[in-house]
């Protein structure tokens, strides 16, 4: 171990700290070696960032089991040691406590993200049904009604006279 002088002052460098903090367990990282493709040429990753971030989703059995793991943890660093191997945030484990405190599993799912749909109307489908049936009928009698027009200009080309309908009004 080197030592330094910064201003007057004589300071130990110890190799592995982290940024003055003391190590907290975690090995010193080396430089990763690059990645080879089948050919042996090496992989360059793309160092592009995708135009929309990923989020992630957590299933309520993932949770539950974390969650668990947590609570179980007693010596010192065994909780720091479960966030880092899930990637997680203490934010998280507070965030799903509050949650499973609220209703179990229930709680644990996911809430929807969006607008919330609507509720279901009860005559709705009714509406529904009774708009379809008076729109075919209405076709119906439109088709009707142009079958009697032809009708009538037929027997007029032809010269026979028609009879007239009770429910029609006469001229």
């Amino acid at each position: 171990m080197g030592k330094t002088r910064l201003s007057g002052l004589e300071q130990e460098v110890v190799s592995g700290t982290e940024g003055g903090r003391s190590p907290t367990g975690v090995p010193p990282t080396t430089s990763p070696r690059p990645a080879r493709g089948a050919d042996g040429q090496e992989v360059v990753p793309s160092p592009e960032v995708p135009e929309k971030p990923i989020r992630r989703r957590y299933s309520a059995e993932y949770k539950a089991r974390i969650l668990t793991e947590a609570d179980a943890c007693t010596e010192s660093g065994q909780l720091g040691a479960l966030l880092r191997r899930e990637g997680l945030y203490s934010s998280h484990l507070s965030t799903w406590r509050r949650q499973r405190e609220a209703g179990m599993l229930a709680g644990l799912r996911p809430k929807r993200r969006g607008r919330k749909a609507k509720p279901e109307n009860p005559l709705a489908a009714e509406n529904e049904r009774l708009r379809r049936e008076k729109q075919r009928l209405t076709e119906k009698l439109r088709q009707a009604e142009a079958i009697i027009d032809v009708q009538e200009k037929v027997s007029e080309i032809l010269g026979i006279p028609l009879k007239p309908l009770d429910n029609q009004e006469t001229g």
